[in-house]
């Protein structure tokens, strides 16, 4: 048996390549869309991709099975379990609990694992050769290591009202079937640390049903399904607003993109005559850097892992947009971006400097001035971070905006005050600075050191707010 993961750390999301050495057939799941990752471990080890298969219809990338069809002419195998609004509306072999796919001696048993989504399957791997006792488990979104599969992202990020509960009732259930799997079946998921899709996975990319059995919370409320569903739905992370794209671009046909696409570094004429006309512009430079001279309107994301997260909340999926980054990014970038389908990149420039344009300065403030704000009536200073981390312990009298509405909550900034904006180590807040100049707010300051710096000099008064203080 041929086994390889491939883990895109940007979107923390994992995919499989398995094959039988013996007929060099192959199986990938739940593939990224910049498919090149996959034909070049066939190549490399003698594989034919003949079969394609997804967990479920993902809502935080858009996946790349159809790309590598249309590639390779392998067949797709995708869930036609749970009911008639959960199906795929494209050409597919359809899968029911108990199907087996066959690629060449080895074999993927489909069992259906509701709860995460009402059409979620996972697969038993047996390797016939060896043993006919299944050895691996891929469970996409269903258990992670030391997590399970949310079931709000449908309601939240989707807007289906009501299946958060039914969802969390079906994981209650599915969770059994799991659990009477033999102990040494190797658990390998579709996400890790870093992922919107639960809200404790584990930095280890591989686990064990018994391990799990022991050691990941879900398994630990016995026929406890009021405390286990109670837990499941509370101070899960807030759903990035591209999951609902990608769910519906998931499941329904969509122009494909079978190569990583090369766009135009700009000419200064041609990216000024588009900054003209109201193209956005994405600096993907580091926070210092943008701090130290920006393009007026431009938004700060960062180039580093959580780029495409950011990008999926700021951008939408109509406007065109340019990026500024080295040279040596852009391939990366654009590979980060078209995993969750933004592709309306109409070039790059590298140099802000040479434009002719005023450009902008962050009012960035230590530890020691930030702590002159703190209490003032013509101050207002705001938290920035995700509700649970705000709620968890916060600076007294700040207020929260998460960053990733900030745009949709403007009217909670004061233009009249004194605006101090923070996170946890900084990397948020200049997303939320570049947000509040390119909307018109002067004067705003961004404690760059946040609360991972404040926490590390003040200590127990982290959680403090109007009414009480809890220690860090």
């Amino acid at each position: 048996m041929f086994f390889q993961h491939v883990y895109d750390k940007s979107l923390a999301q994992g995919s499989y390549v398995v094959g039988c050495q013996a007929t060099g057939e192959a199986i990938v799941i739940d593939a990224q869309r910049d498919i090149d990752v996959y034909l070049d471990i066939a190549k490399q080890n003698n594989l034919r991709i003949t079969h394609i298969t997804e967990t479920h219809i993902h809502a935080d990338f858009l996946c790349g099975s159809r790309e590598l069809a249309a590639v390779t002419g392998a067949t797709m195998y995708l869930s036609d379990e749970g009911g008639e609004d959960w199906q795929y509306q494209f050409s597919h072999k359809g899968l029911k609990d108990g199907d087996v796919i066959n690629v060449g001696n080895l074999s993927l048993k489909v069992m259906h694992t509701p709860g995460h989504t009402p059409e979620s399957i996972s697969f038993l791997l047996t390797d016939h050769p060896a043993t006919d006792s299944p050895v691996m488990a891929f469970t996409g979104d269903f258990v992670f290591v030391g997590d399970i599969g949310r079931p709000d992202l449908l309601e939240k990020a989707a807007g289906l009202i009501g299946t958060k509960e039914a969802g969390a009732k079906q994981m209650f259930q599915s969770l059994k079937k799991f659990a009477a799997l033999p102990e040494y079946v190797q658990v390998w998921s579709a996400h890790g640390a870093g992922s919107a899709c639960g809200k404790a996975l584990g930095a280890v990319h591989s686990s064990t049903v018994g391990y799990e059995k022991i050691r990941n919370w879900a398994f630990q409320y016995g026929e406890d399904e009021k405390g286990f569903t109670d837990y499941l739905l509370a101070d899960q992370p807030e759903p990035p607003k591209y999951f609902a794209m990608m769910k519906h671009l998931n499941k329904v046909n969509r122009p494909l993109l079978v190569a990583v696409p090369k766009h135009p570094k700009l000419s200064k004429e041609d990216f000024l005559d588009a900054y003209a006309n109201g193209l956005k512009v994405i600096d993907a430079r580091n926070k210092v850097d943008f701090a130290e001279g920006f393009i007026p309107g431009s938004l700060n994301i960062q180039s580093n892992n959580s780029f495409s997260t950011w990008a999926g909340w700021m951008l939408n999926y109509q406007e065109q947009f340019m990026l500024v980054c080295d040279d040596n990014q852009i391939e990366d970038l654009t590979r980060k971006l078209m995993r969750i389908g933004l592709d309306n990149i109409f070039g790059y420039i590298t140099d802000v400097k040479d434009l002719g344009l005023d450009l902008q300065k962050a009012d960035v403030i230590s530890l020691d001035e930030f702590k002159t704000y703190i209490g003032k009536e013509d101050v207002q200073i705001v938290d920035v971070r995700g509700v649970t981390e705000y709620e968890a312990g916060h600076v007294a009298g700040a207020d929260h905006v998460f960053v990733g509405t900030l745009n949709d909550n403007l009217n909670k900034i004061s233009k009249d005050k004194q605006i101090v904006i923070h996170c946890q180590a900084g990397d948020r807040s200049a997303i939320a600075y570049s947000i509040l100049a390119k909307n018109g707010f002067a004067n705003v300051k961004n404690f760059s050191g946040g609360m991972k710096e404040w926490q590390a000099n003040e200590g127990n008064t982290i959680g403090c707010n109007e009414t009480s203080c809890t220690n860090a």
